[in-house]
C-alpha cells in the first residue's frame, strides 16, 4: 500500500501564458513590489468567502465553527513570509487549475501592454490588473502552497521556483492546515524587508485593511499574533465614519486596480427592497472593459455572505463600475442560475443604475474636470446605453459629450448644441468615422462649416449605430451630413449664399448629365452639391438606408453582402469642374468623370475600385497635359 511518504511529486509545465507572465515577473525590475501581498491576501479572503457560501448548503464544511481569518507570519532568520487562511482550500485538481493556468479574460492584452510599458509604469500596471498569485515571484525565489480542501481527508503541496514548471505532491494532514491554504514565500535576499513587522503591517493596513475577513500578524514564532484588521464590512459602517482613504483602500481591494476612483456611490435602500450598495467609478480603464462578453464585475452579497461576481447588477453600459451590493431580500441558498431570474435582483439593478446615473449627473454639473476625465475613459461605453436602454435614453443623451466642428479641443453636450443652432435649422448634424483628423477634413463638412453650422464629430464604434436608433433629442432629429440632401438653403448662417449662385452653368449641367450616364453602374445619381464649397466632389448615401460609415462597417463585418450605390455630388462652382465641363473631347470627359468618382472615393477613405483603370486614366491625362505644355 502506497503511503503519503512514498508518493513521488508530479512534475508539470506551466501553460504558455503563465510561463510568459512569470518570465516578466522574475526577470523584470519594478519600483514597487508591495502589490504581491495585497494580491495574496485578496485570494485568502476570497477563499474564506467561498467557504461561507458553500457552508450554506453543506454546513459540515465549517462544523468546527472557527471564524474565518487570515494569518500572516514572518520569519527573518528563515527569510520566509507565510499567508494562511482557513477558507475553502484546494484539492489537487483545483491547485492545477488555479495555479498552473490563467483563466482570466484580458490576460493576453495585459501582458502585451506590460511588455510595451516603460520600466516606471510596470508596477502600476501589475497593480491595476491584479495578476494575483503570480506576483509572488517578484519577491520569492520559491513558493510552496499547502492546502486542504474543506470536507476532504487529503492535503496537497504545490511548489515552484517560477521558472517554467511546478511540482505537486500529497502531504500528511499534520503538515497542512486543518482547512484552507498556506502560502509560503521563500524570499529573495533583496526582499528581506518583507520579514519586518512594521513594513508588512503598513502594507496590510494601506492595501488590505478593508477585506471582509480579519487579518492577524505573527511577528515571530512563539509570539502572540496582533490583529491588523477586524474584517468589518466597510459598507455596513455609517458614511460619516469612513474616510476617503478607507474608501480608496476598499476600492483597490474590490476592483483589483491600483488607482484612485473618480467617485463612489454609497447608499442603503429601504422600503420594498432593502440593500446596501458601495460602488466606484474607476480612475482608469479596467483591462477587461472591451471584452466581447461585456460582463460587469459588481459583487453580490446576501447578508454579508459573498454569492457571486457574475450577477448582472448593472446594465452592460455601466460595466466599468466596481463595487458590491449586499441584500437581505434574497435567500442565502439561492443558486447562481436562479439569481438572474429573480424579480428582487431586477429591482435592485434598476435602483442601483438610477443612483449611478444620478451621481454622474451631479459630477457633470459640479465637477466638470472630473467628469471630463470620466468621459475620456468611459464615454464610449456609456453611449452603448443610448442604443440599448430606451427607458434612460434621454438621461444618457444629456450626459453625453461630443467633439464638434466648433468645440476645438474640448467637448460639448447636446444642450450646448441646441443653444447654438442657426435660424431655420431643424436637425442635429453629425458625421461618423474612425479618425477625428479624417472627419475634420471631410469634404461633406464644407457647406456646414461655411455657414457656421455645428456638426458633431463621432469617432467611437457605437456612434455608427445609436444616431439611427434615436428619433430625436428635445424635438430635433439626428441627421448624417453624409446622407441625403444637405438641405442647407433654408438655414440662415454666417456664410449663407444665394441659391441661384449655386446653380450649375449650362456646361456644368451638361457634364453632370454626361457623368450620370457614364457612371450609372457605380452610382445611383450624379447631382449638383449643396454642401461643397471647396472640393470638387464627394460621395453621400441615399436619403433612406444606412449612412456611408455604417454601411462600410456592416459590410466589413459580413452583415451586408452588397453595399448600396452612393450618390456622387459635384461642386458646380469649383474651377476644376468648370474647366472639365468646357472640354469637348468625349474621351477626356469620360476619363474625367471616372477620375472624379475615384477622387471622391479616396476622400471618403476608400480606394479606387479598379486601381489599374485609375492609373491608366491618370496617365492619359498626364500625357495630354504634357502635350499641351509643349
Amino acid at each position: 500500500m502506497t503511503t503519503v511518504e512514498d508518493r513521488q511529486p508530479e512534475h508539470h509545465a506551466f501553460e504558455a501564458d503563465v510561463s510568459r507572465l512569470l518570465h516578466m515577473m522574475v526577470h523584470s525590475v519594478y519600483s514597487d513590489k508591495d502589490v504581491f501581498l495585497r494580491e495574496l491576501i485578496s485570494n485568502a479572503a476570497d477563499a474564506c468567502e467561498k467557504l461561507r457560501y458553500e457552508s450554506i448548503s453543506r454546513p459540515q464544511l465549517s462544523a468546527d465553527s472557527t471564524p474565518p481569518g487570515i494569518l500572516v507570519s514572518l520569519n527573518e532568520e528563515a527569510l520566509t513570509l507565510v499567508i494562511e487562511d482557513n477558507g475553502i482550500g484546494m484539492s489537487r485538481d483545483e491547485m492545477i487549475d488555479a495555479l498552473g493556468t490563467i483563466a482570466r479574460s484580458g490576460t493576453k492584452a495585459f501582458m502585451e501592454r506590460l511588455e510595451a510599458a516603460k520600466a516606471g509604469e510596470k508596477a502600476e500596471l501589475i497593480g491595476q490588473f491584479g495578476v494575483g498569485f503570480y506576483s509572488s515571484f517578484m519577491v520569492a525565489e520559491q513558493v510552496d502552497v499547502i492546502s486542504r480542501r474543506a470536507g476532504q481527508d487529503e492535503a496537497w503541496k504545490w511548489s515552484s521556483d517560477g521558472k517554467g514548471s511546478y511540482d505537486i505532491v500529497a502531504v500528511d494532514l499534520e503538515a497542512a492546515p486543518a482547512r484552507g491554504t498556506r502560502v509560503v514565500l521563500h524570499l529573495m535576499q533583496d526582499a528581506k524587508k518583507y520579514t519586518g513587522k512594521w513594513t508588512v503591517e503598513k502594507i496590510i493596513r494601506d492595501q488590505s485593511g478593508h477585506v471582509p475577513v480579519p487579518i492577524r500578524l505573527l511577528e515571530k514564532e512563539g509570539a502572540e499574533p496582533s490583529q491588523v484588521s477586524d474584517g468589518a464590512a466597510l459598507w455596513t459602517k455609517p458614511k460619516n465614519e469612513i474616510s476617503k482613504q478607507d474608501y480608496d483602500d476598499f476600492y483597490r481591494g474590490v476592483s483589483g486596480q491600483y488607482d484612485e476612483p473618480l467617485a463612489n456611490v454609497h447608499f442603503r435602500a429601504e422600503g420594498r427592497h432593502e440593500y446596501t450598495t458601495l460602488a466606484f467609478i474607476p480612475g482608469s480603464q479596467p483591462f477587461d472593459l472591451f471584452d466581447p462578453d461585456r460582463q460587469g464585475r459588481m459583487k453580490l452579497y446576501v447578508k454579508r455572505v459573498f454569492i457571486t461576481d457574475e450577477a448582472e447588477l448593472l446594465p452592460r453600459y455601466l460595466r466599468f463600475v466596481r463595487g458590491i451590493v449586499d441584500t437581505s431580500d434574497l435567500p442565502l441558498n439561492i443558486s447562481r442560475e436562479m439569481i438572474q431570474e429573480s424579480p428582487v435582483l431586477s429591482a435592485i439593478k434598476k435602483g442601483v443604475t438610477s443612483r449611478i446615473l444620478t451621481a454622474l449627473e451631479k459630477m457633470a454639473e459640479g465637477e466638470a474636470e472630473t467628469f471630463s476625465k470620466f468621459w475620456d475613459l468611459f464615454g464610449a461605453i456609456l453611449k452603448e446605453g443610448i442604443y440599448e436602454d430606451f427607458e434612460r435614453r434621454s438621461q444618457l443623451l444629456k450626459l453625453a459629450r461630443f467633439r464638434s466642428t466648433v468645440a476645438g479641443e474640448t467637448t460639448r453636450n447636446l444642450a450646448d448644441y441646441l443653444a447654438s443652432m442657426k435660424e431655420g435649422q431643424s436637425a442635429i448634424y453629425y458625421i461618423s468615422g474612425s479618425s477625428l483628423d479624417q472627419l475634420k477634413s471631410s469634404p461633406q463638412l464644407e457647406g456646414f462649416r461655411a455657414r457656421g453650422i455645428e456638426v458633431l464629430l463621432l469617432t467611437d464604434g457605437v456612434d455608427n449605430f445609436w444616431p439611427t436608433n434615436v428619433p430625436d433629442f428635445e424635438g430635433k432629429s439626428f441627421k448624417s451630413v453624409t446622407q441625403g440632401l444637405a438641405d442647407l438653403d433654408d438655414i440662415i448662417g454666417e456664410g449663407s449664399t444665394d441659391k441661384q449662385a449655386l446653380e450649375a452653368s449650362p456646361d456644368v449641367a451638361a457634364f453632370i448629365d454626361f457623368a450620370r450616364a457614364s457612371l450609372k453602374e457605380e452610382v445611383t445619381d450624379v447631382r449638383v452639391s449643396g454642401r461643397l464649397t471647396e472640393s470638387a466632389v464627394c460621395l453621400v448615401a441615399s436619403e433612406h438606408g444606412p449612412d456611408r460609415q455604417l454601411e462600410k462597417l456592416l459590410q466589413g463585418a459580413g452583415r451586408l453582402q452588397t453595399a448600396s450605390k452612393p450618390v456622387l455630388e459635384i461642386n458646380a462652382q469649383n474651377e476644376l469642374v468648370k474647366s472639365i465641363a468646357a472640354m469637348d473631347d468625349q474621351a477626356f470627359r469620360e476619363d474625367a468623370a471616372w477620375l472624379l468618382l475615384d477622387e471622391a472615393r479616396i476622400l471618403d477613405g476608400d480606394k479606387p475600385t479598379n486601381p489599374r483603370a485609375f492609373a491608366e486614366r491618370q496617365a492619359r491625362l498626364f500625357a495630354l497635359a504634357i502635350g499641351r505644355a509643349r
